[in-house]
């Protein structure tokens, strides 16, 4: 019986054939590792912008939060100064009283 081209008696492969199998395979390890090279470059530059992302809206959500807080207070300042013009004799008392429980509480 004859034996097939690059294949021995016994149907195992001949030294040339396996060298070049272990080639095929060095090579195909080299593509695979630069495709999972460029799918992790991929995913690290996908992740930092969208980090990137995630933080210049918090800065705004921050910087909106902020300037809401700033405008309530500068609201609540004004209605107290107000309140205080109309009648200042009312918080005269008022602020006697609260100062004299702070009184208090700090004798404690």
């Amino acid at each position: 019986m004859a034996a097939a081209a690059g294949k021995t008696s016994t149907g195992a492969k001949s030294t040339p054939d396996l060298e070049a199998d272990i080639r095929q395979l060095k090579a195909d390890i080299e593509e695979l590792t630069r495709h999972l090279t460029e799918t992790g470059q991929h995913g690290y530059r996908a992740a930092r912008s969208a980090a990137s992302q995630g933080a210049d809206q918090m800065r705004v959500q921050g910087e909106a939060a902020y300037e809401t807080l700033r405008h309530g207070a500068r609201d609540l300042e004004d209605q107290f100064l107000a309140s205080v013009r109309e009648k200042p004799v009312t918080s005269l008392a008022i602020a006697a009283g609260v100062g004299f429980l702070v009184a208090l509480l700090a004798r404690r």
